[in-house]
């Protein structure tokens, strides 16, 4: 007559899990405990990897600095400078009137001249 094994649900002593649930718990403490090393690891990586870039850019198509002149009026001044990304807006008061310029800042070309008109 062949003995069946049965499953063994009883607790081990002194505690309510039973040897099964004890080798999954490990199992997991095991799993859990390589994640927070290896996510840890990869986290020290990427600042090693960002600090040695050393604030370069991404790429090399912007590096080079571009030195324009600007035409204004004479007897303009500017009063305010806004700048948006690769674009500066130049708010230039003159004999002539309010007018804003927008340029360019990686060409250097003017985009847009904008004369305020009051009314």
């Amino acid at each position: 007559m062949a003995v069946l094994n049965e499953p063994d649900d009883t607790p081990l002593p002194g505690t309510v899990f039973t040897p099964r649930q004890v080798r999954v718990l490990k199992a997991a403490v095991i799993v859990m405990g390589i994640l927070l090393v290896g996510g840890f690891a990869f986290v020290l990586a990427a600042i090693v990897y960002q600090a040695s870039k050393g604030g370069q850019s991404g790429g090399t198509a912007g590096t080079e600095a571009v030195a324009a002149e600007l035409p204004i009026p004479k007897d303009a001044t500017v009063s305010t400078l806004a700048l948006d990304g690769d674009r500066l807006a130049l708010h230039l008061q003159s004999s002539a009137g309010p007018e804003i310029v927008v340029v360019d800042l990686k060409t250097g070309k003017t985009l847009a001249r904008i004369r305020l008109k009051p009314q």
